[in-house]
């Protein structure tokens, strides 16, 4: 077996990279091109915003030429392909009917969920290649037929919460050759191979607004959701005006518009059907019971009823004790201790130990 796990050599097995123009994507296909393998790079041009600041941007501009000179100067084949409509049906409606319902998206999931893990693997597998790489930082064990998902061995920088909803025949086929690496030492590699990419920074928050704009983009493609409605307290009193739901996160404390209050008050909920919100303190956020649906599930033959598992809500934040139960397309996670609730349309996601089991999107 080759270090991908196929038994042939390096040289008979034909691998697609996914190359972003950033420093992860490229040491990875360079580091397969070294290992023999026959690397064909592909960069997929997901929109053209020149307002896009260099250090928050992928698959844009700039990155597209550094993801071809990485091919050019390590002699491998490089492909980009144009999936602006792709990304726009997939990821970028998607992220604006999230908010218009109430809801706070997490693009990232969908871009690995529709663009990158179906219609990119699809074109890999429409060249013959026996897999297709990423620069994310995830580990794959298993054989090419039930392969199963597991924390990077770098946990600051772990995207597994990102790669939930890959499905079991789409996990079969990728391949994360970063996953074992820690971040520095990928730098000290993109040095050793010269690599113009190695000093790059990293991509940051969403790839395709600034930190400040995605109400602008909200409220461009879906004029409808800045809609005044009331704010109330939570004894239903009125306390103000809001400007749409849109511009409102569960958890959010500034930028709300209310002054006056003897304590901080923070958003605890979004009614779309009514188009309020309702404010409180920070105990009215504690919560234990996550509920979630449109489950997908990569434990195999574990079963999730009554099962003592982790699980987290949060990219960020370490996965938590607590009891999972599954049942159908539905489910609820009882964590040990209260945590910050968080919005309807981000995601809950199970893990035993270091295997990432699956995970849903939570509901109201």
């Amino acid at each position: 077996m080759n270090s991908l796990g196929f038994d042939k050599s390096e040289k008979d097995t034909k691998v697609v990279v996914a190359m972003s123009g950033g420093v992860d994507s490229s040491v990875a296909a360079v580091m397969l091109k070294k290992q023999g393998y026959d690397v064909t790079g592909i960069t997929l041009k997901l929109y053209n915003n020149a307002n896009v600041s260099k250090n928050k941007s992928c698959c844009a501009g700039i990155d597209i030429e550094d993801a071809k000179n990485v091919a050019l100067n390590n002699d491998f084949k490089h492909i980009v392909l144009d999936y602006q409509d792709k990304f726009f049906e997939g990821v970028i409606n998607n992220f604006v009917d999230s908010y218009a319902n109430g809801e706070t998206p997490l693009p990232c999931v969908k871009c690995n969920e529709t663009v990158k893990f179906s219609d990119l693997l699809n074109e890999a597998k429409k060249i013959g290649a026996d897999a297709l790489a990423t620069g994310h930082y995830a580990i794959r064990k298993g054989s090419l037929n039930d392969a199963s998902l597991h924390k990077a061995k770098d946990f600051s920088k772990d995207q597994s919460f990102f790669l939930f909803a890959t499905q079991q025949e789409q996990l079969n086929y990728v391949r994360f050759p970063l996953g074992d690496y820690k971040k520095k030492e990928i730098r000290q590699l993109a040095e050793k191979y010269k690599l113009s990419v190695s000093d790059k920074p990293d991509s940051q928050d969403i790839c395709f607004v600034t930190s400040h704009s995605y109400r602008d983009l909200v409220k461009n493609l879906n004029p409808s959701v800045n809609k005044k409605g009331i704010i109330y307290d939570v004894d239903n009193n009125v306390i103000g005006t809001h400007y749409g739901i849109s511009n409102y996160t569960i958890g959010q404390r500034k930028g709300i518009g209310i002054s006056g209050s003897k304590e901080a008050l923070y958003v605890i909920e979004i009614n779309k059907d009514q188009n309020s919100i309702t404010l409180g303190n920070k105990e009215k956020l504690k919560q234990n019971v996550i509920n979630f649906k449109n489950i997908n599930w990569l434990g195999g033959n574990i079963l999730p009823r009554g099962l003592d598992c982790s699980a987290k809500i949060r990219s960020t934040q370490e996965d938590l004790p607590g009891i999972l139960d599954i049942n159908c397309d539905h489910g609820t996670f009882t964590f040990e201790a209260d945590l910050d609730r968080t919005s309807p349309g981000q995601a809950c996601v199970f893990y035993k130990n270091d295997q990432l089991l699956g995970g849903g999107w939570i509901t109201a």
